[in-house]
C-alpha cells in the first residue's frame, strides 16, 4: 500500500455543494443565504446563545448553589445487589462490572444501605454509607475503602 493509493471508505465522504455557480444549479445568486440581513453578509452571524439582544436563556434562569465541574461522580449500588455473590467472596468494582451489576465505573463505587445482605463478603469500594457499612459488618463481612 502506498500513500497515493489511500482512499476513504465508500460512502463515507460526500461531494460538497458548489454554491453561487448560477441559477441552474439550484444554489446560485444568493447561494442559500437568503436576501440580505446579518447572516447573508461575509463574516456575518451571531455568537452561540445570542437571542437578538433579548436576555439569553442562560442568563434568565436563576442559578442556585455550587456546581463543581471537577466532581468525580461515583456509581451507587445497594447492599441487596451484593447478595448474588458467593459467601466469602471479595467484591470490588471489577467483580461488579463482570457480574453485570454495573455497566460502567469511571471513578469508583459507593455502596448504599438499601435492602438486606445475608452473605459474608469483603467489599472494596470508594465509599460506603453508614447503614451499608453496618449491614455488611452485621452479616459478618468486611468493608475496605480503596
Amino acid at each position: 500500500m502506498k500513500l497515493n493509493e489511500l482512499s476513504p471508505a465508500a460512502g463515507s465522504t460526500h461531494v460538497a455543494k458548489r454554491k453561487g455557480r448560477g441559477h441552474g444549479t439550484g444554489n446560485g445568486k444568493t447561494a442559500g443565504r437568503g436576501h440580505k440581513g446579518q447572516k447573508a453578509r461575509s463574516g456575518g452571524g451571531v455568537r452561540v446563545g445570542f437571542e437578538g439582544g433579548q436576555m439569553p436563556l442562560t442568563r434568565r434562569i436563576p442559578k442556585r448553589g455550587f456546581n463543581n465541574i471537577f466532581a468525580k461522580p461515583l456509581e451507587a449500588i445497594n447492599v441487596s445487589a451484593l447478595d448474588r455473590f458467593e459467601d466469602g467472596a471479595v467484591v470490588g468494582a471489577a467483580e461488579l462490572l463482570a457480574a453485570g451489576i454495573l455497566s460502567k465505573c469511571e471513578y469508583g463505587v459507593k455502596i448504599l444501605g438499601g435492602g438486606e445482605i445475608t452473605k459474608k463478603l469483603t467489599v472494596k469500594a470508594s465509599a460506603f454509607s453508614e447503614t451499608a457499612k453496618s449491614k455488611i459488618e452485621a452479616a459478618g463481612g468486611k468493608t475496605e475503602v480503596v
